[in-house]
């Protein structure tokens, strides 16, 4: 196995986690904030879609395509306050959006050669990851650390522990 297919497996499997954790939860579940400040899942999500986007993107000019309609407005940092379940998009929608952005984020991995990876990324993305290669690898930590949250919120929603 090479490098480039242990990173596509990774980028497969993480956001399979994230359906098999959110899957028995209703869109009213999806906005509990498992602690007074925390964002809700909803929110979470929606922000996955519009980052896997930006941060594609600014390694490689439309290799994702872009969020839907509105989503950069939905999810940023002013909104994550926000519970109104009629601002936001359902769970479904939010999930086949995520599997959307990251099936492009897949194939344009597989497109790439071992030399791609040291390719630079240009400000301000770099910050996040400088290089291809490290882009590949903070993707997948990205949405573990989400997936650890949405773990704490099936535990205050009584829901049974999945991993």
């Amino acid at each position: 196995m090479t490098h480039i297919e242990a990173i596509v497996d990774t980028l497969k499997r993480d956001v399979e986690m994230v359906k098999m954790t959110l899957a028995d939860l209703s869109d009213s579940e999806m906005l509990v904030r498992p602690v007074p400040g925390a964002n809700h899942a909803t929110w979470q999500i929606g922000h996955l879609v519009v980052a896997e986007s930006r941060l594609v993107n600014a390694a490689v000019p439309g290799a994702v395509p872009p969020p839907p309609s509105g989503y950069a407005d939905k999810f940023n940092k002013e909104t994550a306050k926000n519970d109104d379940p009629s601002f936001f998009p359902k769970k479904d929608e939010l999930l086949a959006n995520l599997s959307k952005a990251r099936d492009a984020t897949i194939a344009w991995a597989r497109s790439l050669n071992p030399a791609d990876l040291d390719k630079t990324i240009p400000p301000p993305t770099d910050r996040f990851a400088p290089t291809v290669g490290l882009l590949l690898h903070a993707l997948p930590l990205h949405i573990g650390m989400h997936l650890g949250q949405f773990q704490v919120l099936r535990r205050k929603l009584g829901r049974p522990v999945l991993f």
